[in-house]
């Protein structure tokens, strides 16, 4: 009991460090059994660097440079799942127990000491919100894999056992927003096939909307059917709203630029056409699989796929980017500045100042490490910028989509979209939490004056 208080007392007054550590250590065991020759099948080769990038693409639902099914055996295959399973749910775990950390910081100040040396945290909240987050995790991997193995099974002839295998593979990859396909081609093989498609763009979705959204859910719906009154958080209504939002928007601008695109949309049927439409904004969110070629997208397409990767999904979740909570606080601060409002105020509710400045140091830190990993690119490779700028952002959305280049990078430009993937997966988390837990209250203030603006 004590060692177990101790440990949660280092917790709390550490965090971000106990979350990078953790990762890094998984990143490097993963690496470490992906270059064991039984990894790789025959006749292809697993350096070091390959094995870094496949194990932190894996972790962090990022990029690959090698084709999973084509480059490794059975056992590595099942070294990459296992490290796309641990990547998500040890990712949102610590985020969710991080937020009741941060949450209890944020309503008492010696909330969390007290907790924390009281063991306080080893009891029934943390109990509640591992055994709710592997619960869910399960429920939802285990109803993708069971539509996509039937479907695999007694719509594509497959055999019963390799059914199974494809359906269990793409139901953890697609739920932790990994991305990674056993075809090379990733999803396009099956872009006119529904019954694969749309569990797919299910399983990214609720996977990317964050574990405290989907509780809370699950929560009110138990109270409902007891005759109680549903009412949801902000935050929940807040990641609904934009996530919304966000897909009808990516699936209209999609389906408009890439209409008649020879090479993606256009030889497709109208409802081909808005079902794949629907799934590369859905997978934008940080799912990262594709059912068209990416890299034969219109630029004006790639920039608006940016965006929604950078944006990326809920808080606490299986998806990356600045968070969709971050971007409707900044649209809303902006709002209301452009309305002479002195409050930012979203769905009957006021916004903090602390939380204004969490989102935009949030933000414009994520634009200025986009910014330096695009710079660093564009001195070490030849390739279109527009092109350059995707896989920078994809990486750092954690978000697996690629225009074909990553793999022709050398080995400073694949060190960098390493780190990049690193630090979008966890960095988001762990500045939010550093910034909430840094609060205090300043005992003087200095004279004030206005700068000019614009």
């Amino acid at each position: 009991m004590g060692t177990t208080r101790a440990r949660w007392s280092r917790l709390a007054r550490h965090p971000s460090r106990s979350i990078v550590l953790a990762f890094a250590f998984v990143v490097l065991v993963g690496a470490a059994l992906l270059t064991v020759p039984a990894a790789t099948e025959p006749g292809r080769r697993t350096d070091v660097l390959i094995a870094l990038f496949t194990s932190t693409g894996a972790v962090s639902g990022g990029l690959s440079i090698v084709g999973t099914g084509s480059h490794w055996t059975a056992f590595g295959e099942g070294v990459v799942l296992a490290l796309i399973q641990v990547g998500g749910f040890g990712i949102t775990t610590l985020a969710s127990l991080l937020a009741l950390v941060v949450s209890g910081r944020l309503r008492l100040r010696a909330q969390l000491t007290t907790q924390a040396e009281t063991g306080g945290l080893g009891g029934g909240d943390i109990r509640r919100v591992v055994l709710g987050i592997a619960g869910t995790t399960l429920a939802i991997e285990f109803a993708t894999a069971a539509v996509l193995a039937a479907r695999f099974r007694f719509g594509l002839g497959l055999a019963a056992g390799n059914a199974v295998h494809q359906g269990i593979f793409y139901g953890i990859s697609a739920f932790n927003n990994a991305g990674f396909a056993l075809r090379d081609d990733n999803l396009v093989s099956y872009a006119h096939d529904p019954w694969i498609v749309l569990p797919i763009a299910v399983a990214c979705t609720l996977g990317a909307l964050g574990f405290p959204v989907l509780l809370e859910l699950l929560r009110h719906r138990a109270r409902v059917r007891d005759g109680g009154r549903r009412r949801w958080s902000l935050h929940t209504r807040l990641t609904l709203a934009a996530s919304a939002v966000l897909l009808a928007v990516g699936t209209l601008m999609t389906c408009l630029l890439e209409w008649s695109n020879s090479r993606t949309l256009g030889p497709m049927g109208s409802g081909d056409k808005v079902l794949n439409g629907f799934f590369a904004a859905a997978s934008a969110r940080t799912a990262g699989f594709n059912t068209v070629d990416t890299g034969a997208m219109e630029p004006a397409t790639l920039l608006g796929i940016c965006m929604l990767m950078f944006i990326g999904g809920g808080s606490a979740g299986t998806a990356g980017g600045i968070k969709v909570t971050t971007f409707a606080v900044l649209g809303a601060a902006i709002l209301a500045e452009i309305r002479g409002h002195t409050a930012v105020d979203i769905m009957d509710r006021r916004i903090s100042s602390a939380a204004l400045r969490q989102a935009l140091t949030v933000a414009l830190l994520g634009v200025g490490v986009v910014m330096s990993g695009t710079l660093l690119l564009l001195t070490v490779t030849d390739d279109r910028p527009e092109a350059v700028l995707f896989e920078v952002v994809s990486a750092f959305g954690t978000v697996g989509l690629s225009t074909g280049i990553t793999g022709g990078l050398p080995a400073t430009g694949q060190l960098t979209i390493i780190v990049l993937m690193f630090v979008g997966r966890v960095g988001s988390i762990t500045l939010a939490s550093a910034l909430a837990l840094r609060l205090r209250d300043r005992r003087y203030a200095l004279p004030e004056e206005r700068p000019v603006i614009g």
